[in-house]
């Protein structure tokens, strides 16, 4: 599965743009704030029907605009051809369609098309807070699983409504345990489910995950990633139980799968206390190619892979086996983003097949 060509019209400071893509290669050249990285948001934004830097849509339409659009057709390998369109106007509710037909849940269109961003926002899985980290895990497994992304969605509105519950509590002064208690085994049944298949997901590509870091970085340092849950504790339900009196303290529910989190670790200590710019950056980047290898396995499907500014604050020794990796035919459709040139070459050369150079700038864009 390949994206074919793809059009954007007022996303973010693109005000159109039309591209036929390679199946294999294409690079964005430009400086800095020409509008790389937007293309390849559009890109990412008709796989997950969001931007994958800003969810709130209105401001990723073109300053002075009212609307934006995006549009891609995809080809198989089988020969088939699909269109994938989304707008969004101001003050309305966008629209998503698939060869012309617009979907009753935006949910019904995650995991068609996978897909695999490596960004320098991603440091945020290190530096940032738990909730970052577990959108990492859930959004991989949401796109090949909609009973997970369904119990993960009804998880989320049960929790809502159970911590307003407790506010409710507080300001009437009066409890209802046989209320509370319904909450409580509804978000058992979800939690549990989501916890299962966090756990299983995290085991699976630890092993990929470390393989890839021993070869960007020349087996030199040792990396480990660990999934802490309070579910490993006991279930779900009896710790609701056991915390019901700091709940109704706090006015919020304290355990549950939205309090789980990832250690990331360097050797014996946490990755952002003792990483190195490189060795963060590696960290990430293999985390992710962790992620392309599960979700082709799962998906039957080689996903589409955005590489941007991935080779900024890494030695020369670990582009190049970064290099080496992504022209393996393990890979298919690849999207990347430079400033440099001669790093662009360079992939070229080792790729060594049909590529496309597109160089970018103020969002206007010259093949």
């Amino acid at each position: 599965m390949y994206l074919q060509s793809l059009s954007v019209l007022d996303y973010k400071n693109v005000e159109m743009a039309e591209f036929d893509f390679s199946a294999k290669l294409n690079c964005f050249l430009g400086n800095n704030g020409a509008g790389k990285t937007n293309l390849l948001d559009a890109i990412y934004y008709l796989s997950f029907t969001k931007s994958f830097f800003n969810a709130v849509d209105v401001m990723n339409v073109r300053h002075g605009c009212q609307m934006f659009g995006i549009k891609g057709v995809y080809n198989s390998e089988g020969g088939e051809s699909n269109q994938v369109s989304v707008g969004y106007r101001l003050n309305q509710k966008k629209q998503l369609k698939r060869n012309g037909k617009a979907y009753k849940r935006l949910s019904e269109h995650i995991g068609l098309y996978p897909l695999v961003m490596v960004s320098p926002s991603d440091t945020s899985l290190i530096t940032g807070g738990s909730d970052d980290r577990r959108k990492f895990m859930d959004g991989v497994i949401s796109q090949f699983d909609n009973r997970f992304l369904d119990a993960l969605l009804r998880y989320n509105r049960l929790l809502m409504q159970r911590n307003n519950l407790l506010k409710q509590f507080a300001a009437e002064n009066r409890f209802d345990q046989d209320t509370l208690s319904i909450y409580n085994e509804q978000l058992h049944q979800y939690g549990t489910h989501i916890f299962e298949k966090r756990r299983a997901f995290i085991a699976e590509i630890i092993p990929v995950f470390q393989t890839f870091y021993k070869h960007i970085s020349g087996g030199s340092e040792m990396v480990q990633l660990d999934y802490q849950s309070t579910l490993f504790d006991g279930s779900l339900s009896e710790q609701l139980e056991d915390n019901q009196h700091k709940d109704r303290l706090i006015q919020f529910t304290s355990v549950g799968v939205h309090k789980d989190d990832l250690l990331l670790s360097l050797g014996d200590y946490p990755m952002k206390k003792v990483g190195s710019q490189g060795q963060t950056k590696t960290y990430l980047v293999a985390l992710k190619l962790a992620q392309f290898e599960y979700l082709k396995k799962q998906s039957e499907i080689k996903p589409i892979l955005l590489l941007d500014d991935v080779f900024d604050k890494l030695d020369a020794n670990r582009v190049e086996k970064i290099i080496q990796l992504v022209s393996d035919d393990k890979f298919g459709q690849i999207f990347l983003t430079d400033t440099n040139r001669e790093h662009l070459e360079s992939i070229v050369e080792k790729v060594g097949s049909h590529y496309c150079i597109f160089r970018i700038n103020n969002g206007e864009v010259e093949q």
